[in-house]
């Protein structure tokens, strides 16, 4: 067995339809969702995930069946379930940023970890019920044999409750070995705190932390220090799915260089901030690519730059 298959990820999480309407008035329909897009990212990298969800037996379900199988996914079992797939449905205003309004429903069958190194989850699945709580309950199992990367990516209109929702989310990061965060999700749940005090103080919990910052880069935090990671420019068709390439970056990094399973939990919270600076460019360089084209649609490994992929 290869190693490939020996550091098996498995993300959790909502698989929907995008529907999209452009500053224009254009209006068109995509698969996505934050975890699905993840499992994409990661599947096109040559990752080969599995991917926990639950979507309908419907044409939208289909087309996001068809999508995930393309880009190398593989579903669970107990994905594929008899209601209606979930949408989202957001507006581009004139610079590519995106508002959302959802109807969603996530009563997910959820498989164990299995032989997974590391397990992702985030977004929707970690916070609406009543899914959200099983999805808990396998963190809390996985971490005995996984490694456990969360990314809040909060959905203030689906769960308005800030103090309910800051409160699952720090379960979380405790649980958590890498966490990736963004500027808009800290000003919500954090109003007023300098973002960096918040990575820190998350950090000290013994995660490693990423906090992204849009055009202007990503402040990523150990216990051992910071590494800061500039911006890059890039001409932005809309900004769909960039966190979520990130993360997959982040994630296929990781076990590039040998840093998940439980049993690597000891050296991924020692490493320094400098031994985060290839991966974070690679993931930076996904979520690059990401952007400048429509919708979420991430990179595959054979458009990436080969020095950005190497171990």
């Amino acid at each position: 067995m290869n190693d490939q298959h020996e550091r098996r990820v498995l993300v959790i999480g909502e698989a929907l339809t995008d529907v999209v309407t452009t500053a224009g008035g254009e209006r068109r329909e995509h698969p996505g969702g934050s975890p699905a897009n993840v499992a994409v990212t990661l599947g096109r990298l040559g990752r080969r995930p599995r991917f926990a969800t639950s979507i309908g037996h419907d044409d939208r379900g289909r087309r996001i069946r068809s999508w995930l199988d393309e880009s190398g996914v593989e579903l669970t079992p107990a994905a594929v379930g008899t209601g209606p797939t979930s949408v989202a449905a957001s507006r581009l205003d004139d610079d590519g940023g995106a508002s959302y309004e959802f109807a969603l429903r996530w009563e997910p069958d959820l498989p164990r970890a299995g032989d997974a190194s590391l397990v992702h989850v985030g977004s929707v699945a970690t916070l609406l019920e009543p899914g959200a709580g099983d999805v808990l309950r396998l963190v809390e199992e996985a971490r005995a044999t996984a490694t456990i990367t969360y990314d809040p990516n909060l959905r203030p209109s689906i769960r308005p409750d800030r103090a309910a929702v800051r409160r699952r989310v720090e379960r979380l990061v405790q649980l958590a070995d890498v966490v990736k965060v963004s500027d808009e999700d800290l000003r919500w749940l954090y109003p007023g705190e300098p973002f960096a005090g918040v990575l820190r103080r998350w950090a000290a919990g013994g995660a490693v932390v990423v906090g992204t910052r849009g055009a202007e880069g990503a402040l990523l935090v150990t216990a051992r220090g910071e590494l800061d990671v500039p911006g890059r420019r890039v001409d932005v068709v809309d900004t769909i799915g960039a966190g979520d390439a990130f993360m997959g970056g982040l994630i296929h990094g990781m076990v590039a260089r040998g840093l998940v399973g439980a049993d690597r939990r000891g050296a991924l919270h020692g490493t320094a901030p400098g031994d985060w600076s290839g991966v974070v460019a690679l993931a930076a360089e996904v979520a690059a690519r990401t952007v400048a084209r429509s919708g979420a649609n991430p990179p595959w490994l054979a458009e990436l730059d080969e020095a950005a992929v190497a171990p």
